[in-house]
């Protein structure tokens, strides 16, 4: 567990608080020169240097503005919660956040958290170079809310033992999985993530992408009943429904996806960036076995469900100069290098992809297959309702793969159920 390093002694925190509150009484106003303003950053425990690491580069080339960090809980469902507890209750206690990439569009509606637009157009940032569905998670009713921090994004991992090139469709997936099932001691061919939880809902919505379909379409409204969404689920359905898949795949979440693919028994998996490392470690049977690519194609292309954390403050800060300063900071080249190097994250800034220090960091970061793969990421459905859309289809999904509807009656209940849940 991480030691936090001890910010001041009892005095000096005593006396910057009546400092604080002699000086802090102008909103948004920044005292004279020379005034220190601390802000409050809360986000989910960091086990790596990175965050620190980060706040001290800040502090540095910020000198009159101190990041004191709160340490939200690790299960993102209970800081979720505490979150809106706080806000709903017009709390000051906590300026700059990270948010999990489907919250912006609730809190935005809400009226919890500021819109970043005048912030961004008045220091030039060029929004371009970022992952386009990193952006876009954060952006509701044309409004930035949250700048992208760091991302996953769905990734096929491959025995390189045993494919000599990955498949760039579904349906040479299924071709591949179907012969090299049982090679090597292998017992699957693939592995998903086939439990009715929040996994289930990433695999939909890679799925029905490749073949264009779209649960939500950029205005917000309901699209999902399309000839791309049905086929996508079709071809999800026949993966589920084959004998190179393990019989229990509607119990799978990345945690048993991890095991089997740890002990040598699938050839292929989807999963998140973070499982190359750990099928590296001590103990794995694939250590210096496996190979990673985008996820195989459909008739449009290739989709990868975005993962991810995003930057935002709260609207009732006094301090909102400041911290857009650190948003600006921790989410830009300079941040985001010092969090993929020291933390491991993924960065949202495509250019630092070509950075010699982030390429050493992660040998991922500097496969062309890895930075085409969260360059094709797509974000999940972005509406205030969003808790409501993924109950919705995680349920009509997981009666498709049990066989309980077909594909298209599947899609033909979602499109009904969401409507009455957006109108």
């Amino acid at each position: 567990m991480k030691t936090w390093k001890k910010w001041l002694s009892i005095g000096v925190a005593s006396s910057m608080i009546l400092t604080l509150a002699a000086c802090g009484q102008g909103g948004d106003e920044q005292g004279g020169e020379g005034d220190k303003v601390t802000l409050t950053y809360a986000r989910g425990k960091d086990t790596s240097k990175g965050t620190t690491k980060l706040i001290e580069a800040f502090e540095k080339k910020h000198p009159n503005i101190k990041v004191k960090l709160k340490e939200m809980p690790s299960d993102t469902g209970q800081s979720h919660d505490q979150y809106v507890t706080m806000f709903s209750a017009k709390s000051d206690e906590v300026d700059v956040f990270d948010m999990d990439v489907i919250w912006p569009a609730e809190f935005a509606q809400a009226g919890y958290i500021l819109p970043l637009d005048r912030f961004i157009q008045k220091d030039g940032i060029k929004m371009d170079q970022y992952v386009e569905g990193a952006v876009d998670a954060g952006n509701y009713n044309g409004k930035q809310w949250a700048m992208p921090k760091f991302m996953d994004a769905g990734l096929l991992y491959y025995r390189k033992d045993l494919v000599k090139e990955p498949p760039k469709t579904w349906d040479e997936l299924t071709e591949q999985a179907a012969d090299l099932k049982g090679k090597k001691g292998t017992k699957f061919g693939y592995v998903m993530q086939g439990k009715q939880y929040e996994g289930l809902v990433c695999n939909f919505i890679e799925f029905i992408g490749a073949y264009g379909g779209q649960v939500l379409n950029k205005q917000g409204k309901v699209a999902i009943d399309s000839e791309g969404s049905i086929k996508g689920l079709k071809k999800m359905v026949e993966i589920a429904k084959s004998d190179y898949v393990p019989g229990n795949l509607t119990a799978i979440t990345e945690v048993e996806t991890d095991a089997i693919y740890g002990e040598g028994q699938a050839v292929f998996d989807r999963q998140w960036p973070y499982h190359y490392a750990k099928m590296n470690e001590e103990g794995s049977k694939v250590k210096g076995k496996v190979g990673v690519s985008s996820l195989p194609a459909g008739e449009k292309g290739t989709a990868a469900t975005l993962g991810g954390w995003m930057a935002g403050i709260n609207k009732n800060s006094k301090h909102k100069k400041e911290a857009w300063e650190f948003v600006k900071f921790m989410t830009g080249a300079e941040g985001q290098k010092i969090s993929a190097v020291d933390g491991g994250l993924a960065p949202t800034y495509l250019p630092l992809y070509k950075d010699s220090d982030v390429k050493k960091a992660n040998p991922l970061f500097k496969k062309d297959e890895y930075v085409k793969g969260i360059a094709a990421a797509i974000s999940r459905p972005v509406s205030p309702e969003y808790p409501k859309i993924s109950d919705t289809i995680q349920v009509e999904v997981s009666k498709a793969l049990a066989g309980k509807q077909s594909p298209k009656e599947a899609i033909k209940k979602m499109d009904k159920k969401l409507k009455e849940i957006i109108q």
